[in-house]
């Protein structure tokens, strides 16, 4: 009897003991879920473009959102498709400012299924956490100004007193209103409280966060527009507006290839990021980090997350990331020929029209072996 018992107890305990091993398993699945994922937004890239916003419904179909995510669709209903339009801008400005890097983007356009370069805290990670949450307030700023939105309209008129050749006027770009919504937006993944073990992971999602809007807010400009007899431009009305996200991903770019890798260390209770070669200062306010090595994105590796650079193609006259030898990491690289047809002799003709003939050219291209 005793026996049984002995053999009770000890089920118990192997039960009670895979009891707490699948809650911690569960625990660390979530924790990922929320802290290595938090661009999974950028799936609603794919929505159709005829999508009509009608029914707060379609909030909950949205790929990739949290529940204050769609919480706030639910909320503000014609700020979705202003969301749709920015995870768009997001890929298009990114592969376009990474067309000539061994990493094009390409992993980013898998969302919500990232591979792994963009789950493990690499630099690119921190690039497109950047421009995403850049992107989710410009969307939101511009759409202000556009007259888009319910909730704002344009921002106001700028505190500095115009010079003498022109007046404030026009509709500038709401920025105060586009940080607020599109903010809280990209940051509600990491918002939610977790144990330490992924306070780093939400330090520095939160932080490359905070670097895109803090280079949306740099990119700010005053643009100006013409009034007067034939164009004389006798008077300025002019207002306070963004640069199209296709720039402040450049300036995006140029501090992510120098991104500073980080680990954390305690502070009272708190964490605190530090560079991981120099703990001795915190990291700066408009620095990416990262925590993870990214792969060398030359050969396929689906564990790492790389596909590789076949099939890319190349200059051959380049020194930069876009030559041959670089791109092709060393293994060399197939010249083909491409035929275009572009306008030509073009003549004008009083009054007021343009005619013009085509011309084909064979030009010679090169992708990497």
């Amino acid at each position: 009897m005793s026996s049984r018992r002995g053999f009770a107890s000890s089920s118990t305990g192997a039960v009670s003991m895979t009891s707490k091993c699948l809650v911690w398993v569960l625990r660390a699945l979530v924790l990922q879920v929320v802290c290595c994922n938090a661009i999974r937004w950028l799936a609603i890239s794919r929505v159709p473009v005829e999508q009509v916003w009608n029914h707060t419904g379609l909030c909950r179909g949205l790929g990739g959102f949290v529940g204050e995510q769609t919480q706030l669709c639910r909320r503000q209903l014609d700020v979705a498709p202003v969301l749709v339009q920015a995870a768009r801008d997001t890929l298009r400005a990114c592969t376009k400012a990474f067309a000539d890097m061994r990493w094009n983007c390409s992993t980013a356009e898998r969302a919500p299924n990232f591979s792994p370069d963009l789950e493990r805290g690499t630099r690119e990670s921190a690039f497109v956490y950047a421009l995403s949450a850049a992107a989710a307030s410009h969307g939101v700023a511009r759409a202000c100004a556009a007259g888009d939105l319910a909730s704002c309209s344009c921002a106001p008129t700028p505190a500095e007193a115009p010079s003498a050749d022109f007046r404030w006027g026009g509709c500038g770009d709401n920025l105060r209103h586009g940080l607020a919504v599109g903010g809280r937006f990209a940051d509600a993944p990491m918002r939610a409280k977790k144990s330490a073990r992924g306070q780093v992971s939400r330090l520095m999602n939160l932080h490359n966060n905070e670097v895109g809007r803090q280079a949306l807010l740099s990119s700010v400009e005053t643009k100006c527009k013409c009034h007067g007899i034939s164009g004389s431009c006798s008077v300025k009305t002019c207002w306070k507006g963004t640069r199209d996200l296709a720039a402040i991903a450049a300036e995006l770019k140029s501090r992510y290839l120098s991104a500073s890798k980080v680990t954390h260390r305690h502070v009272g209770t708190r964490h605190q990021l530090v560079p991981r070669d120099m703990d001795i200062r915190p990291v700066r306010d408009d620095e990416l980090v990262y925590t993870v090595g990214s792969p060398d994105y030359c050969a396929v590796n689906e564990r790492l997350g790389s596909p590789g650079t076949q099939d890319r193609q190349c200059n051959k006259t380049s020194s930069g990331s876009d030559s041959c030898d670089l791109m092709c990491c060393g293994r060399g690289y197939n010249p083909y020929s491409e035929t275009l047809v572009e306008r030509c002799h073009c003549k004008y003709h009083w009054c007021c029209y343009v005619t013009c003939k085509k011309c084909e050219r064979t030009v010679e291209r090169y992708v990497c072996k």
